[in-house]
């Protein structure tokens, strides 16, 4: 039978102990897994008991023996196949008529027809479940976020939910693992449930990384020459950091470049940062209407040249990294206190 997606959530979380198989499908493949693993945490914990595919269409029997097997070691476990498809079809339907099951068998598809047999059969048996996932955009995806940090014991405000499915790129398994690690660092939990913030993203998240390499960058652009010289200060001799550097400063001279052509073709700034929507973040926005503001085109393609060549030069020759990526970087903000 077809999931209620108003009562999905409880069916995963408090598993029917009636229903012995679970399709989970769609276009979304990474939220069809988060969705089975919610599954296996609703089924106490459960096992993964791995079985392919091709082993349940060589013999369709098997998958009904496995499942009302005894664990060897006590405990749940659930029969898990992934990827699954029609070649199961004949598996599944031995397994809904046999007698009884120990495990539930939980399969993964991509997308499937509506005149799949597998999809047929899970929709219109009793003890099946399926469901369908589709890739959540924008508000969705939102929701999607603020429901599994529900789940984690995490409160998030809109703001930050927004950024959460930004930087998981409407991932929900990535959205998943990030909010379980913020969890544990904040000591959260359903029972005891904790507000998440900015500052606890941006010590831990998984884009906190790129927004430590695109700081330097940004100091230049911007002009902040003293903040721009302790930073290089601090850089690591011989970490190989210029090149991930030069390449955050590129991305954003890349994303520069249009946006600052649109407005010197007549746009005006606020328009041009709104139409960018959810992909800039909310903590970048008075930095990009500053740099766009001050920076030309012309001159945002000149840095994106000297950049590409420095890069090269790094690749190919064995210079000092560190003084030529300070070296243009100090040339960069030099520029920038020149525009203002």
């Amino acid at each position: 039978m077809k999931a209620v997606k108003a009562s999905l959530t409880r069916s995963l979380q408090q598993p029917d102990p009636a229903v012995r198989f679970y399709l989970f499908y769609g276009p979304d493949e990474s939220g069809s897994r988060a969705l089975a693993l919610q599954l296996l945490r609703g089924l106490g914990d459960a096992e993964k008991f791995i079985v392919l595919g091709q082993s349940v269409k060589s013999d369709p029997a098997a998958l009904a023996d496995e499942a009302g097997a005894m664990a060897l070691f006590g405990g749940k476990r659930a029969i898990w196949i992934e990827p699954a498809g029609d070649e199961i079809a004949e598996g599944v339907a031995a397994l809904l008529d046999a007698p009884a099951s120990e495990s539930a068998v939980v399969a993964l598809a991509g997308p499937l027809r509506k005149t799949s047999t597998l999809l047929k059969l899970a929709e219109g048996h009793q003890a099946a479940l399926s469901h369908c996932s589709y890739v959540p955009e924008g508000r969705d995806m939102e929701r999607v976020v603020a429901e599994l940090a529900r789940e984690a014991g995490l409160r998030v405000m809109p703001d930050l939910a927004q950024r959460l499915a930004s930087a998981a790129n409407n991932n929900q398994a990535i959205a998943a693992r990030e909010l379980e690690k913020f969890a544990l660092f904040l000591s959260a939990s359903p029972a005891n449930p904790r507000d998440l913030d900015h500052e606890t993203v941006d010590l831990l998240g998984a884009d906190s990384a790129e927004s430590d390499l695109m700081r330097l960058g940004d100091l230049a652009l911007a002009g902040r020459m003293d903040e721009l010289l302790e930073e290089l200060s601090r850089l690591p001799h011989g970490g190989g950091e210029a090149v991930p550097i030069l390449r955050a400063l590129q991305r954003r001279l890349l994303m520069l470049a249009p946006l600052r052509a649109r407005i010197e073709r007549g746009e005006r700034i606020d328009g041009v940062m709104t139409s960018m929507g959810k992909a800039l973040f909310w903590k970048d926005k008075p930095l990009i209407q500053r740099l766009l503001s001050s920076w030309s085109a012309e001159r945002l393609a000149e840095a994106a040249s000297r950049v590409v060549t420095l890069e090269r030069q790094i690749m190919l020759t064995p210079a000092s990294d560190e003084a030529a990526l300070g070296e243009t970087l100090v040339t960069i903000a030099r520029a920038a206190g020149r525009g203002r």
